[in-house]
């Protein structure tokens, strides 16, 4: 039984991986909660280093050529869009992320369930976000909102969308610290 093992003979090929067999393994993750709990664990394997003192949020439109879960056209972007709004701690590290939005829609499109559903999964993974500043830019600013961070326990720092109201709000400023 001695001599070339088989792989090193000539005229041999090694088999090379399918892009087939990885999406069917992405996909499988992807299903199945895999993919979410290993997030999931790093953010668990990191928590000493973050600093949940303020909470930021912005969108991130990300072009989809070939299509994908929620893809819309937007104008702005000439092209087919999807949207996702990340949460990041002070240092930047995501600690919880919206699901994906299609790109036909502005940023606070359904934002009050997606906020709800973050803090939410924050809350159930020990990250202690009571009395976090909540920082946003003005797209995000919505009665919802608000709302939804004074019921989680975080202070909305958001600015005021001066655009999207037709005449001054009456009664006391709202909270903006740049």
């Amino acid at each position: 039984m001695g001599g070339t093992p088989h792989c090193f003979r000539p005229g041999f090929r090694k088999k090379e991986i399918s892009y087939s067999a990885i999406y069917l393994h992405f996909a499988s993750w992807s299903r199945d909660g895999s993919l979410k709990q290993m997030w999931q664990h790093s953010i668990l394997t990191i928590q000493h280093d973050l600093n949940l003192s303020e909470l930021n949020l912005d969108g991130s439109h990300s072009l989809a050529k070939k299509g994908g879960q929620s893809v819309a056209y937007q104008g702005r972007k000439k092209g087919k869009t999807s949207n996702i709004l990340p949460i990041m701690d002070k240092h930047g590290y995501v600690v919880a992320s919206t699901g994906i939005i299609a790109g036909n829609h502005n940023d606070a499109y359904h934002l009050k369930p997606h906020l709800q559903m973050a803090f939410k999964e924050m809350k159930r993974l020990g990250l202690a976000i009571q009395g976090s500043y909540f920082n946003a830019d003005m797209a995000f600013d919505t009665h919802e909102a608000r709302k939804t961070c004074f019921n989680h326990g975080l202070i909305p720092n958001i600015p005021v969308n001066l655009h999207s109201r037709k005449q001054t709000k009456r009664g006391r400023p709202r909270l903006f610290d740049d």
